[in-house]
């Protein structure tokens, strides 16, 4: 009982930290980020073919590529004040990224390829910090590639979407637990490590013109879930003594992670030939995500089952567009992001928390085939003194709390072109 009570703090708890809060990165268009992110009822680009499929077939010209990347630049502090403890995320850089085509057949159908980064994360903290026993550091990505439609049905009415096809990998390290060190001193760690986990997923989409000013969008994303089989863990620095468990090497497992579905519903209103209104509505289904079960590829070691109870999550988006001259159009937005993550299950692995986001941009037409696009979002979070209630050492549950602050820096660059 005392080795399965081990095992299951030691590996499967590492492995539900490098995947909990399944980490949703908002960048899938420089455009659209500028305009807080809005464009379930935008037709601006070749960006539609992630936010509505179903705009791609109103696109005036027969072929549109969009193409571009941000870096993120965040920082993160953790303090608890009844210890005196501190710590802060060292080098938490990474560079999402997105590749969208279209190419009109006819007057009513259009096709379509969309391939995006929709989840990952990078944080690593200081080495030996107080939280190492929970995360040292992660790195998580997931791709999205998507074959689509766009078909029109009508002159004010279209659908569109298509199959997705997820791949996604992870890296991830922690101590084993808050003391345990090898006879050099130096800390018992373990990194899981997975790659080329892939599954199948799709989308669905409507847009409604009513007139010549007012769009209406509707965009369905469905729940991913990405099985990993035969995933690494690797233990390092382990004492050689009978009272510990696990030995220096690695073992083997299968877990199953969901992708949760998505659906944004908006609108656009053009109020004069310069001058463009967004607003989106998004819901992410992070119930799906209630709790992480882990099976061992060793009889000797029983499956765990590992409690998030995440929460379903709401977004709210605003976004303007202005023509400010016949080469240049500035954008500008905000949004409000809620968090899915409740108090007692805040994890340092991905600490956020409710967000407000403040974006700008502008596209500067090089030619009329080619414009650039470029945007900057700053994203602050509410400031959070939130606790994990799950980790167990010696058969205790050992809480670990604080206070958490984070922002982000995020400037975008991509490139639009229309034939």
């Amino acid at each position: 009982m005392k080795k399965s009570l081990f095992i299951f703090t030691l590996v499967g708890f590492a492995f539900i930290q490098a995947y909990a809060g399944g980490y949703r990165v908002s960048l899938q268009g420089n455009k659209a980020l500028a305009m807080g992110h809005t464009g379930v009822a935008v037709i601006n680009s070749a960006e539609t073919a992630f936010f509505n499929p179903a705009g791609l077939v109103y696109l005036e010209n027969k072929l549109n590529v969009a193409a571009g990347g941000f870096g993120i630049f965040s920082s993160t502090k953790y303090q608890n004040t009844n210890t005196g403890q501190f710590a802060e995320v060292e080098d938490n850089v990474s560079t999402p990224f997105y590749l969208y085509a279209s190419y009109k057949i006819n007057e009513w159908l259009a096709a379509g390829l969309s391939i995006n980064t929709p989840y990952g994360s990078r944080v690593e903290w200081q080495k030996d910090w107080a939280g190492s026993h929970l995360v040292n550091d992660i790195e998580l990505a997931a791709v999205f590639i998507q074959p689509l439609l766009s078909i029109k049905l009508s002159e004010h009415f279209s659908i569109g979407g298509g199959p997705i096809y997820a791949t996604g990998n992870v890296n991830f390290n922690r101590n084993i637990n808050r003391t345990l060190t090898d006879e050099n001193g130096i800390r018992s760690n373990v990194t899981i490590d997975d790659s080329g986990v892939t599954e199948w997923g799709w989308s669905a989409s409507f847009m409604f013109t009513p007139s010549d000013k007012l769009r209406i969008g509707f965009n369905y994303r469905s729940e991913i879930k990405l099985n990993a089989e035969g995933g690494d863990a690797t233990f390092s620095n382990i004492p050689n003594s009978t009272l510990v468990p696990v030995q220096n090497g690695q073992t083997t497992f299968n877990a199953s992670l969901p992708l949760p579905a998505e659906l944004t519903v908006g609108l656009s209103y053009q109020f004069n030939d310069d001058l463009l209104f967004a607003f989106d509505y998004n819901r992410t289904f992070w119930e799906v995500y209630n709790s992480l079960d882990i099976v061992f590829n060793d009889p000797n070691i029983p499956p765990s089952i590992n409690p998030r109870n995440y929460e379903n999550a709401n977004t709210y988006r605003f976004g303007l567009q202005y023509q400010a001259m016949d080469q240049l159009t500035l954008r500008g937005g905000y949004y409000y992001d809620q968090t899915p993550v409740q108090s007692n299950f805040f994890a340092p692995e991905t600490p956020r928390n409710d967000s407000q986001g403040y974006t700008a941009g502008l596209t500067y037409d090089v030619s009329e085939k080619l414009s650039i696009d470029a945007s900057f979002l700053y994203l602050r979070f509410k400031e959070v003194n939130a606790s994990y209630d799950g980790y167990t050492e010696n058969g205790s549950t050992v809480p670990f709390s604080g206070t958490y602050k984070s922002n982000s820096f995020i400037p975008g660059i991509g490139i639009s072109y229309k034939l």
